[in-house]
């Protein structure tokens, strides 16, 4: 017995096909339907994943497509497009290829993007229209992103360049604040996060000085644009980085740390004071993370997972491993809606969970099946 999900389906939306999945037995995580994106180009090349949780609305970075896609999270389709043919797309080198990182300004209701040509796009949340293009100075890619709600102040990882370096942007005035350089990171710069308790920024810094068993976690001051501390990170060569509870931190490891030949881990650390609080060894290889308020769980989208590519779940209460659910080649970003708790992981063209729509490529749709 098939169990689907039914979406209904919005007046504006695309109708578009879904293919369902055998149910799991109950208390199993698994995919429970997948979303088809337009072309013209099948989904080869994508980067990081946001969810707006006040719209529900799930962003992905299309670089195949050279845009951003919308997705409705609630009824789980695609809806529109946003900037296309205005990034850069995918190149040869995902270091000048884009969009990058990809998140929602709420106060001003704006769709942020970072663009391989070392610029952020700022697009109109609700009509699409491009806004403005903020050079951040760079020679390559503008990345991934983190937002300081309270001081209005957006983060971007320069992690391309020569000198790896980070650039703080006013949300209400489109305008560079100011840079911090990373010239001992010699593997550039992954996920950022802020954190609204300690109003700090935190940024994974995969490795310094040459040296694969060392790497960091930053934490940066958005008013003085400072690098407050380096919390020490070991054999891990950080990516994904995700605020759980408690001032807790998932750091995922990635498949870098995998290719040096360290074992598979996902590590838990203290914000306040970068002590490592536990090792979770079940899964590793992660890109972008993701911390789930409505479940209380982290997503990994561990794409250099040994032994496959999988969706990787923790217990964000107890830093405790759940579950691994296989994906696909590549599938390096995950994000999820904390009203409906499902999870959105895209799906390279070839994967077979795309079903009919395995030479387009999709999103898929994973939750917990009861």
């Amino acid at each position: 017995m098939k169990r689907r999900l039914l979406f209904r389906l919005p007046l504006l939306g695309v109708f578009l096909a879904f293919s369902s999945a055998p149910a799991l037995a109950s208390g199993g995580f698994g995919l429970i339907a997948t979303v088809t994106i337009p072309g013209p180009k099948p989904l080869i090349g994508f980067d990081i994943s946001w969810v707006d949780r006040s719209s529900q609305t799930y962003l992905l970075a299309d670089r195949s497509n050279a845009r951003v896609d919308v997705v409705d999270a609630s009824a789980g389709v695609w809806t529109r497009a946003i900037g296309a043919g205005l990034f850069r797309g995918q190149q040869a080198s995902n270091d000048v290829s884009g969009p990058n990182g990809v998140l929602v300004v709420h106060d001003q209701h704006e769709v942020w993007a970072g663009d391989g040509d070392s610029t952020v796009k700022v697009f109109d949340f609700e009509t699409g229209r491009l806004k403005a293009t903020i050079p951040t100075g760079g020679a390559r890619r503008a990345d991934e992103m983190a937002f300081d709600q309270k001081n209005h102040v957006l983060l971007v990882a320069n992690d391309a360049d020569d000198i790896p370096f980070v650039t703080f942007i006013s949300t209400r005035h489109h305008s560079v604040l100011g840079h911090i350089s990373f010239p001992r990171a010699s593997n550039g710069l992954e996920q950022p996060v802020w954190d609204p308790e300690t109003h700090l920024f935190y940024m994974s810094v995969p490795e310094l000085d040459g040296n694969p068993h060392t790497g960091a976690i930053a934490v940066m001051d958005p008013i003085s644009m400072t690098l407050e501390r380096m919390f020490p990170v070991s054999d891990c060569e950080p990516a994904g980085l995700a605020l759980g509870p408690h001032q807790h931190l998932l750091l995922g490891c990635s498949g870098d740390a995998i290719a040096a030949g360290f074992p598979a881990k996902s590590v838990i650390m203290e914000a306040r004071t970068g002590d490592v609080l536990a090792t979770v060894t079940q899964v590793g290889g992660s890109d972008e993370v993701w911390f789930n308020p409505g479940d209380k769980h982290y997503y990994l989208a561990a794409n250099s997972n040994p032994g496959g590519p999988v969706l990787g779940v923790i217990d964000a209460e107890t830093n405790t491993w759940i579950q691994n659910v296989p994906t696909f080649t590549r599938a390096h970003s995950v994000a999820a809606n904390p009203i409906n708790n499902h999870i959105f992981v895209p799906l390279r063209a070839g994967a077979p969970q795309c079903g009919l729509q395995k030479s387009q490529g999709c999103i898929g749709v994973y939750a917990l099946i009861t």
